[in-house]
């Protein structure tokens, strides 16, 4: 079906030609995104230099075309995080076309996102930019991008909140279900990002060399690259365990079943995100609340103080950069330590 409605907004048409996915939304009846479809697939076939490249679009059609864009080149998370932004954006001028959008209304909806964060609005910033950006770069419509020469916020740094050893231990031990304990575990011992673990499959793990491949999109161009990470000895009669109990029919090492809007039915497949696992457990071990991310700079700190090369710090977390994994690494380091005793002594 390309056409289907949503309860309280309206319908939609969402179809696929030569690989490409296009869709548009809300139109007010079946009939008008059926119509809406049609001249749209006309476009799309008519000969190429027939087709001129609009002067102007609507606001909601060009964060649509992003949105797939992201959706189909970036990583989940990314995808998630633009949804999340466009929904706020959408609120705002929806029903506008692009050219009606004025550098003016922006800065003032920049303004208001301020007074939350000045991360958030710098954010705002910087994905706006790419959604108008997108319209001149796939040649979707010529339109002035009125985010240009916005400047970002000043933004106060702070160090990122890192749980200890001990406060680790409390979250996983209150874990009543053992996929739950067995989840934190693998994400703490592999030091992975959440989507890595989530879209982890049998076929990546290693159990006979004691290894898995993780796969993240954290690089340029978007497309998934592959690394190896060796199991601690904890992760593997984890990883063993669940191998033994496991579903042949599942090819995921974690996964659940859920309700899909789209499909409307029961369907089984891996976790998008866990945000109020973490939550409930730290609330219910009385520690200060941290999510999944944390546990890599604690990976990365607790290496690091072990003297751990920080090339191979960079190489077990998967960063491009030598640069951001030092800003993973947090802890006071006895070069620091014996620089201040000289600092003491001489002063």
């Amino acid at each position: 079906m390309s056409q289907y409605s949503k309860k309280g907004k309206g319908w939609r048409y969402d179809f696929t030609l030569n690989g490409t996915r296009y869709t548009e939304a809300w139109f007010k009846t079946k009939q008008e995104a059926r119509k809406a479809e049609m001249a749209r697939k006309e476009e799309i076939t008519r000969p190429r230099q027939e087709t001129a490249i609009p002067t102007d679009i609507k606001f909601l059609k060009l964060v649509n075309a992003r949105l797939d864009y992201v959706k189909n080149h970036k990583s989940e998370r990314h995808y998630r995080e633009y949804v999340y932004m466009v929904k706020r954006w959408v609120k705002q001028w929806g029903n506008l076309k692009c050219s009606q959008i004025s550098s003016r209304m922006v800065d003032d909806f920049l303004s208001q996102r301020n007074t939350v964060s000045a991360h958030a609005a710098n954010k705002d910033i910087r994905y706006l930019k790419a959604v108008f950006n997108h319209a001149g770069k796939m040649k979707i419509a010529q339109i002035e991008n009125p985010v240009k020469g916005i400047e970002p916020f000043p933004e106060n740094k702070h160090l990122k909140y890192i749980p200890n050893k001990e406060d680790i231990k409390k979250v996983i031990d209150v874990a009543e279900n053992q996929d739950d304990k067995d989840y934190i575990i693998t994400i703490k011992d592999t030091m992975a990002r959440v989507g890595e673990i989530n879209r982890l499959k049998w076929d990546d793990v290693m159990l006979d060399k004691k290894y898995l491949v993780l796969y993240t999109r954290k690089k340029k161009g978007g497309g998934l690259t592959p690394r190896i990470v060796h199991m601690t000895r904890r992760l593997y009669d984890v990883l063993q365990n669940r191998f033994e109990k496991r579903d042949a029919s599942k090819p995921w090492v974690f996964w659940h079943r859920y309700w899909s809007r789209k499909e409307q039915c029961w369907m089984d497949g891996p976790y998008e995100d866990r945000k109020g696992l973490m939550k409930s457990l730290c609330k219910k071990a009385e520690v200060k609340y941290f999510r999944y991310h944390p546990l890599r700079h604690y990976g990365a700190s607790v290496l690091d103080h072990a003297r751990v090369p920080i090339g191979s710090i960079q190489k077990i977390l998967g960063h491009e950069k030598r640069t951001t994994t030092e800003l993973y690494i947090q802890s006071i380091n006895e070069a620091d330590i014996a620089a201040m005793e000289i600092y003491e002594s001489i002063g």
